[in-house]
């Protein structure tokens, strides 16, 4: 293929994604394909492209400063814009992931969405994407609700495009230098930001719940806690400051994942780590209820019931041989799962040799 000929954009909305498909990126670059990557500059996601040295565009420079529709209305316009002056300035044939503008369709360039939250999740990103997409490829526990026909399915979860063991090895070596004690095990408690558009009215971690599982844990266990928004002060010193390209080898390692972040519940479940959700999204996403309730790998509990959350801990702690009981379970859910990143290659080198002809 000759790479003027072949260049796409994907577009990255969340850390997440950028982890999703970085080993679909150099794949394709393999095949003489040129990427760009299209951002939102939101939390580390810059950070995470400048780190990997790839070219990139920025569609949204700042967080929104205000919530609710309109502002969400703004923000998507002036998204829209830049997308198409992106679009007109490098010509891409083809734009992958997040995200399916509405104007920029008019320019003629296929979008294909990538997701793994249900529609009823999500519902103004499906409305304001979902119709302009020429493809939505989404795992199989995914509810596409009316779009669900439109969907391509695949027996996979989108984590494993990079947490798979085929792509992702864990070192200890990442992780010691920054260790308090090397010999003790240690619990990762995680505070996201909560502010997408989807989150509104959720609620999550709180620094009370935070203050009281460090009492429990503190014994037996180091407590890191990752964190998106600020940390109260009682709260600060047990904040983990690292590379944050090397989170994953941290949660790897880690003997239990607390938090309310639904991203790094499904990583913690792609890694075998027991992991514990306390949140108001508890048993409302098919690719979480699936991870728990068919592989028994994470646990949903909703923040009215922070009691449950504390029984539910002590229980993981009093198992015996938790380690090889969730490697187990690990093992079973990786049997039964697609190579998703060779997925997504595949399917845009198809799409491509298509939009080409």
């Amino acid at each position: 293929m000759n790479k003027r000929n072949n260049r796409i954009a994907i577009f990255l909305g969340h850390p997440a994604h950028f982890h999703m498909f970085k080993h679909t990126v150099t794949a394709l670059e393999k095949k003489s394909i040129e990427v760009d990557y299209i951002i939102k500059s939101k939390d580390i996601v810059e950070d995470l492209v400048k780190m990997s040295g790839h070219k990139y565009y920025v569609v949204r420079k700042h967080e929104r400063r205000a919530s609710g529709k309109l502002a969400l209305a703004i923000s998507l316009i002036e998204m829209e814009l830049r997308m198409i002056r992106y679009i007109l300035k490098r010509k891409p044939k083809l734009i992958v992931g997040t995200y399916a503008p509405v104007l920029s369709h008019l320019t003629g360039v296929p979008f294909i969405v990538c997701c793994e939250d249900d529609t009823a999740i999500i519902p103004r990103f499906a409305k304001t994407s979902y119709p302009y997409a020429k493809a939505i490829l989404a795992p199989i526990y995914c509810n596409g609700g009316k779009w669900n026909n439109k969907m391509t399915k695949y027996a996979g979860f989108q984590k494993l495009a990079y947490l798979h063991p085929r792509y992702f090895t864990a070192d200890r070596s990442i992780i010691e230098p920054n260790l308090r004690h090397k010999e003790r095990p240690y619990v990762l408690i995680r505070f996201a930001k909560l502010e997408a558009h989807h989150d509104e009215g959720i609620k999550g971690m709180t620094n009370q719940l935070a203050l009281q599982l460090i009492h429990m844990l503190s014994d037996t266990y180091d407590i890191y806690i990752s964190s998106e928004r600020p940390l109260d002060t009682s709260l600060e010193d047990y904040r983990l400051h690292i590379n944050p390209m090397d989170i994953h080898h941290w949660l790897a390692f880690a003997s239990i994942y607390i938090g309310d972040s639904q991203s790094m519940s499904v990583e913690a479940a792609m890694l075998g780590v027991p992991s514990v959700r306390f949140s108001d999204f508890a048993g409302r996403i098919g690719v979480l209820n699936a991870l728990e309730e068919r592989y028994h790998l994470t646990t949903g509990i909703p923040t009215t019931q922070p009691q449950k959350l504390i029984e539910t801990i002590e229980e993981l702690t009093q198992t015996p041989n938790l380690k090889d009981v969730y490697a187990t379970r690990r093992e079973k859910m990786l049997a039964e799962q697609i190579d998703v990143s060779q997925f997504f290659t595949d399917y845009i080198v198809n799409s491509l040799c298509t939009t080409s002809q």
